[in-house]
């Protein structure tokens, strides 16, 4: 029975096929920007303008976090004034403008991504170095084993 449950678990599991890498984009410098280039290993996969619209959200979002105002003043001069103790209890706009990129990886996940075999992964997990996006293996293609 042990070994059935087992089999029956393996089953659910997708298979990794392959992992495609978005890598950043340093022609306007040094901020986090990605690349919108449409990767030929997701032709199949999902539409082109629909992964150009994420990319470009995500690059939208980073530029967000990284924006200076008087916000990211304030926030400075407490954090002086306090030995950086306010960020005990208080959270940075960079910090919110992550958990809202978290947020919207997981709604295009849900959403876009997995229905048609993908994940992609919060780039934060990845150094900001690439957007990682995982092909799962299509199980309905080799249906006859």
């Amino acid at each position: 029975m042990l070994a059935y449950t087992h089999s029956l678990q393996d089953l659910q599991q997708p298979t990794v096929s392959s992992k495609v890498f978005v890598q950043r984009d340093y022609s306007s410098g040094t901020i986090c920007k990605f690349q919108t280039k449409f990767p030929s290993e997701l032709e199949s996969r999902i539409d082109k303008q629909q992964f150009e619209e994420t990319v470009q959200t995500l690059n939208n979002l980073y530029a967000e976090a990284e924006k200076l105002g008087g916000k990211s003043y304030l926030e400075g001069c407490l954090a002086c004034l306090t030995a950086y103790t306010i960020f005990l209890c208080m959270e940075t706009h960079y910090e919110k403008v992550l958990k809202k990129i978290g947020r919207f990886i997981k709604d295009q996940n849900e959403k876009i991504y997995a229905p048609r075999g993908l994940l992609l992964t919060d780039p934060i997990e990845r150094g900001l170095r690439v957007v990682e996006i995982t092909i799962f293996e299509d199980r309905s293609i080799g249906s006859g084993r």
